[in-house]
């Protein structure tokens, strides 16, 4: 949809980001997320629509406070929905975002609101922790490059691959579909519950780990048994996995290195860590325990308390060892309430599906 259309029926509107945590410097960028109900024909037509994530410095809209903005994001309702239901932190804090933050709140967004509390699992351990060991990642990458540099591109005969060209992305992503089809099948014509069915088929990920990740060296023989390949084909592939992977690092590397911001850069070589990334790890496991403890998402960081820790880990005053320790002990919390937590198992998927519908027809096609 086009910006115009999208603001007129968008049903909510908040600042988000490190503005909305308090956390934000005098150099942050605006953020703003929202929601926004789709047209006729993407609930009874063919056409989807699930976000509109660009348009706002090309094109005239119904929000002038939004010119020129580039971070802006609005999901459609079905699309939000789906995402809160798995309590994904980024989704959840929309509804829980301070009075005065909203920009946008119809009759229609305020319902949504009223019902956030029915968003709220378990899974909120899951996604939570989940995303701050993503930025736990990051950190550890960083420091790895900080300590050392991958100067030197890979090449194929490091990785074994002599006299023969590595295989192309196409060629292996045609194997990895075939293996993925496979799997697949064996799930389906398998003598398992057919819960853990349904949660092996729907819930896990095969097909983007089998792409992500090189094929573990002692899983090679069962590939090739299962799919009656030759040992020198199953030998390449995993040699051109490990060396993409490798080529990939020294590429994310070089990306990282050329754009760099210049006063971030300084900070994370003065102490050995990105202070950014850690304090949004914290942040992360802090939001998770929140919600297992009290049942309740606080964006504001100053009303939760740890604005001032925050801060004091973006500006560099904890040590690499102190930020670990820090993340393992709210970890450890996290695990402990995750056990005790009166929060249901999961969101009450039909009633989420009615409320989406009521929605829908509240807002209407015009």
């Amino acid at each position: 949809m086009d910006r115009r259309t999208v603001e007129q029926r968008t049903i909510l509107l908040s600042i988000s980001g490190s503005q909305a945590y308090r956390l934000n410097t005098p150099t942050s960028d605006q953020d703003y997320k929202g929601v926004c109900v789709g047209l006729k024909k993407h609930y009874l037509g063919f056409e989807k629509f699930d976000q509109k994530d660009g348009g706002w410095t090309q094109e005239p809209g119904e929000f002038g406070f939004l010119d020129g903005v580039k971070d802006i994001v609005i999901y459609e309702l079905r699309k939000y929905m789906q995402l809160a239901i798995e309590n994904n932190p980024n989704i959840l804090e929309l509804l829980w975002q301070d009075p005065k933050d909203y920009r946008v709140i119809t009759p229609v967004g305020q319902r949504l609101i009223d019902h956030r509390q029915a968003f709220l699992c378990t899974k909120a351990k899951h996604s939570f922790s989940g995303y701050a060991f993503a930025q736990l990642k990051r950190i550890e990458m960083h420091r790895k490059w900080l300590l050392n540099p991958v100067e030197q591109a890979p090449t194929p005969e490091e990785f074994g691959i002599v006299g023969i060209e590595p295989m192309s992305k196409e060629q292996m992503n045609a194997f990895l579909e075939f293996l993925y089809v496979i799997i697949q099948d064996r799930i389906a014509f398998s003598e398992i519950e057919e819960e853990f069915a349904t949660f092996l088929e729907q819930r896990v990920d095969f097909k983007g780990a089998l792409k992500q990740y090189p094929l573990e060296a002692n899983l090679l023989g069962y590939v090739q048994k299962l799919t009656k390949s030759s040992d020198n084909f199953i030998h390449l592939l995993h040699a051109t996995q490990n060396y993409q992977t490798a080529m990939k690092a020294y590429q994310n590397y070089q990306h990282w290195k050329a754009n760099r911001n210049p006063m971030r850069s300084a900070l994370e070589a003065k102490v050995g860590y990105d202070a950014k990334h850690a304090m949004h790890c914290l942040r992360l496991l802090h939001m998770g325990i929140e919600i297992l403890k009290d049942g309740v998402v606080i964006v504001n960081r100053e009303k939760a308390g740890d604005a001032p820790l925050l801060r004091s880990v973006r500006n560099c005053e904890y040590s690499y060892d102190q930020i670990i320790a820090m993340a393992t002990e709210s970890q450890a919390e996290l695990e402990n309430l995750y056990r005790t937590s009166t929060l249901p198992k999961t969101v009450d998927r039909a009633a989420m599906s009615e409320l989406c519908e009521e929605l829908v027809e509240i807002q209407g096609w015009n």
